[in-house]
């Protein structure tokens, strides 16, 4: 099988979905698909822009601000400055620091399935972002950690080639997909504001970032 053809279980891991509902999504041409035979296959680069459509699109708005509580979610420990010039060292410090959230109750398993996630395809969403997330049954409830990385990333192959320099790691429980999804659209529509990245990037520490994601002005 071609690299860049995927299964419904692969895809299914990806979007940490049942293969159920990849299925019935590709049945009622929800997702971009095509069928060989009798079998749904799916593009990779086709999945990924879908996923990063549905991520940036504000179009249709699904959330208010007061549904997702920041405060609830990140804390200033939770904020590191990271130096590490690869996707894969700047995911695993991240990782390591999330782990230490009371919520995540396997911390090789987090860095495990987060690299693994980034493995399938690339959680950079362009404008220097990049939103590792994964739902595991070893998280109690969704927690993140963020990341303002001093150099660029630039393995990340983000859709506009741009490097990375603010990750924001998030992890929720199995059980927490409408959230999950709610967060994930939540940060990325906050931050297509330049002013916001810009202000990330220039803080001298991490209660600082805190104070400028807990304001939702």
């Amino acid at each position: 099988m071609e690299d860049d053809i995927l299964t419904i279980e692969e895809v299914a891991r990806y979007l940490r979905v049942s293969e159920r509902t990849v299925y019935d999504w590709a049945q009622k041409g929800e997702i971009p698909s095509g069928k060989i035979g009798t079998v749904w296959r799916f593009k990779k680069a086709e999945i990924e822009k879908w996923v990063n459509d549905r991520l940036s699109s504000s179009s249709k708005p699904t959330l208010q601000n007061n549904q997702i509580q920041v405060k609830s979610i990140l804390s200033p420990d939770r904020i590191i400055f990271l130096n590490h010039s690869t996707k894969h060292d700047a995911l695993l410090a991240l990782a390591d620091n999330l782990s230490t959230a009371p919520q995540v109750k396997a911390s090789q398993e987090l860095s495990v399935e987060i690299l693994k996630r980034e493995g399938l395809m690339s959680t950079a969403i362009g404008r220097g972002i990049a939103i590792p997330h994964v739902r595991l049954a070893s998280v109690t409830d969704l927690v993140m950690s963020v990341g303002i990385s001093k150099v660029n990333i630039l393995d990340f192959q983000a859709i506009d080639d741009e490097p990375v320099r603010l990750l924001f790691m998030i992890a929720a429980a199995y059980n927490q997909h409408a959230y999950y999804l709610q967060t994930l659209s939540y940060f990325s529509n906050r931050l297509k504001n330049s002013e916001l990245r810009d202000a990330l990037l220039s803080v001298e520490n991490p209660m600082d970032a805190y104070n400028l994601l807990i304001n939702e002005n």
